[in-house]
């Protein structure tokens, strides 16, 4: 692309106003900005697909969490991969394909330190915001370090047919695991963790009292939860360990649109059981990452790993793909295509 033909304004999504319980679409604006120049030590970039993430409704509020919320009247940003047309920084070159954090837009100027080179011959592009990316490296992180997988656990993942949940039952069983149990929101998605993501069991959550489906998906009890929606599925699971059990706790996304949210009636079952609640914030463990993308790498040349991904076409359509994604329409991880 010739100096003249490159973009000097960019289309953003801003946040107008903090979402009150659910987030609505008035909450949003769709707008055309002015884009500066790249400086020493920056790239622009154009962007090809855009992340949404249930963690992103937390960030459109602003009560106190583990990452900084957005702004009103400011422009949102997440996980996107794109092309670099412009390199002032050394070690990047027009055409490298990048993973950077200033997704919700077409184009975006950042610093190079912002940016991380990837292979597109090693994966399709879309994989490492997925698989490959945050989400992967979530459930990797969570089951490795903190879950610590023993041969022969029953583990229970619930929110199982979502980005993280997919990839968390499937490193639970390459693992060791000897009895992997997931929940999702629909028939359709049960079918799939079993037919595709090797679960041995899985229930729809909607279909009735979440502890009487896990009891009977495991009547023995369960060694490892590893929660993506909280509220009444870590109640259940509370209610299910077994002695010495571990649960972490990656996502809560059941009560993200809540003002008010209340805890486990039976969090003494964790002294009885001698279990252990565990959170974890995967930037504090990015050692882990070489061996992550050695071993999910290798899974997924050797077929030994599947992954699916809910694609909406268009900018304007990232609101309604984040939107979508809240509802929990998405099978496996919600990309954006520009």
């Amino acid at each position: 692309m010739s100096e003249q033909t490159l973009p000097t304004t960019a289309r953003v999504w801003h946040l107008d106003s903090r979402p009150e319980g659910r987030p609505v679409t008035s909450d949003f604006s769709l707008r055309q900005v002015e884009l500066p120049a790249p400086g020493p030590g920056q790239l622009l970039v154009t962007n090809e697909y855009l992340s949404v993430d249930p963690y992103m409704r937390g960030r459109m509020s602003d009560k106190k969490s583990y990452i900084e919320p957005y702004d009103v009247n400011a422009p949102l940003d997440g996980p996107a991969v794109g092309r670099v047309l412009v390199s002032n920084a050394e070690g990047f070159a027009p055409g490298d394909s990048v993973v950077h954090v200033l997704g919700w837009r077409d184009h975006a100027v950042l610093d190079a330190a912002g940016a991380q080179k990837v292979d597109p011959d090693l994966a399709p592009l879309s994989a490492y915001l997925g698989v490959l990316g945050v989400t992967g490296l979530t459930a990797y992180i969570g089951l490795e370090r903190f879950a610590k997988i023993k041969e022969g656990d029953t583990v229970f993942v619930s929110g199982a047919a979502g980005a993280v949940g997919s990839v968390a039952g499937q490193i639970a069983k390459l693992k060791g695991a000897g009895r992997v149990i997931g929940s999702a929101g629909s028939d359709d998605k049960v079918k799939s963790l079993i037919e595709e993501y090797s679960y041995d069991a899985a229930f729809n959550y909607k279909n009735g009292v979440v502890a009487e489906q896990l009891a009977q998906a495991a009547p023995d009890g369960i060694d490892v939860f590893f929660d993506n929606v909280g509220g009444e599925h870590l109640e259940a699971a509370i209610g299910a360990l077994r002695l010495h059990a571990r649960i972490v706790l990656c996502g809560m996304v059941s009560q993200y649109n809540d003002e008010k949210v209340v805890g486990p009636r039976n969090l003494w079952n964790l002294s009885v059981t001698r279990s252990d609640i565990l959170s974890f914030m995967f930037s504090e463990e990015l050692d882990l990452q070489p061996g992550f993308v050695r071993e999910v790498g290798g899974w997924l040349a050797a077929g030994k790993l599947r992954y699916r991904e809910t694609v909406r076409d268009g900018l304007d359509n990232t609101l309604d793909a984040f939107l979508s994604m809240m509802r929990g329409e998405n099978i496996g991880k919600m990309i954006v295509k520009l």
